[in-house]
């Protein structure tokens, strides 16, 4: 049995069409073919992937289109005015054992793959994340606090001489100041104030 296809007007057998239960031969009218020609331009302009992962519109970093990474579709700078939230991480290089780095990103796990680049054994390690509202005041806030620690033994960058339980801790005392910042000035719903 065959099938005219509606978009390339060939004549092909019914294994050439995807199968449809409302249709009345059974099958689509579009061939194999053109309907995945049809997905993949319907994909590219409607829809977001970053290393094969789907990224919902409401993320404030989407653009329609496949990359590796968020760096393929915005610069860094534009990633930074478009999104304040974000990760801050801790990152282990075997080559320097002692070493620690806490930085920043949207997506940490992508960064990640950022560093692998600069690596021939793409050794790099993800050690530990924590999400932050604001991802460059969390960063430089606890670049600081590390910075007098008493574990911490030598800085340069954002590379830090310390320990991952350190780190955490740090993050953690952070968090909770900025919990008791708010508790100190509570929001208040303008509205009520009328």
């Amino acid at each position: 049995m065959t099938q005219q296809c509606a978009i390339c007007k060939e004549v092909k057998e019914f294994k050439e069409f995807r199968k449809c239960s409302t249709s009345p031969t059974g099958y689509y009218t579009r061939c194999r073919d053109c309907a995945s020609e049809i997905d993949t331009v319907y994909d590219a302009t409607t829809r977001m992937y970053v290393n094969g992962k789907r990224i919902p519109k409401s993320h404030p970093l989407w653009k329609p289109g496949r990359y590796k990474a968020l760096d393929d579709a915005w610069s860094h700078t534009e990633i930074d005015q478009r999104s304040v939230d974000g990760e801050v991480y801790i990152v282990r290089s075997p080559a320097h054992p002692n070493w620690l780095k806490v930085g920043k990103a949207v997506n940490s796990e992508e960064r990640l793959n950022g560093y692998q680049t600069a690596s021939p054994h793409r050794d790099y390690v993800l050690e530990y994340y924590e999400y932050f509202e604001n991802r460059h005041q969390a960063e430089s806030a606890i670049h600081r606090m590390l910075e007098k620690h008493k574990d911490c033994h030598d800085r340069k960058n954002e590379w830090f001489k310390t320990y991952i339980p350190t780190i955490k801790e740090v993050m953690n005392e952070y968090r909770d100041s900025l919990r008791h910042r708010d508790q100190q000035h509570p929001q208040y719903d303008m509205v009520l104030c009328n």
